[in-house]
Formats: structure tokens, sequence, C-alpha cells
């Protein structure tokens, strides 16, 4: 079986991706909000104190994943990543 993702780090902000989308659009039946929010927030903080070279490619990834996105909502969701997950500020 062959990998259609160029590199590890791809599939894993691919599956990131998929995993905060799915949670971000949940309805209180099918997630607790609170739940939702400590896991985000968990996410947030764990992408804000990468070092800055992996910060910036973690930008570059969803940066091209929004690129190629057709669904207008998703695409959004990808665009506001970066700030909306702490990858703009500075930090290691």
């Amino acid at each position: 079986m062959t990998s259609t993702y160029p590199s590890l780090t791809r599939a894993l902000a691919e599956a990131l991706v998929d995993v905060l989308w799915f949670i971000d659009g949940s309805e209180d039946e099918q997630m607790d909000p609170d739940d939702a929010v400590k896991v985000l927030e968990g996410v947030g903080h764990v992408v804000s104190t990468l070092p800055n070279d992996q910060r910036q490619e973690l930008i570059e990834l969803v940066g091209e994943m929004a690129a190629g996105e057709t669904n207008p909502f998703r695409r959004e969701f990808l665009e506001e990543f970066p700030e909306g997950f702490g990858l703009n500020g500075d930090a290691s």
C-alpha cells in the first residue's frame, strides 16, 4: 500500500486538522462542549510552543491544505488555523 502523503509530517498535519475540524463543528449532542474546549485549547497550547521552524512548517502545510480545499467552510477553518491555534506568536 502506497501513502498518498509526501511525508509523515504532512500525514500527521492532515490527521490533526481532521480531528480539530470535527471537534470544532460538533454539536453539543455529539461532544460535550467543555471537553471540546479542553481539546482545542490543549492542541493550541502544544502547537503554540513548537520551535519557530516547526511552527512555520505547520503554517506552510496548513496553507497548502487551504489552497487545495474545495469546501469553503473547511478552507476558512484552515486559513484561520494559524491564528486560532497560536502559531503566529513568538515562542522557542
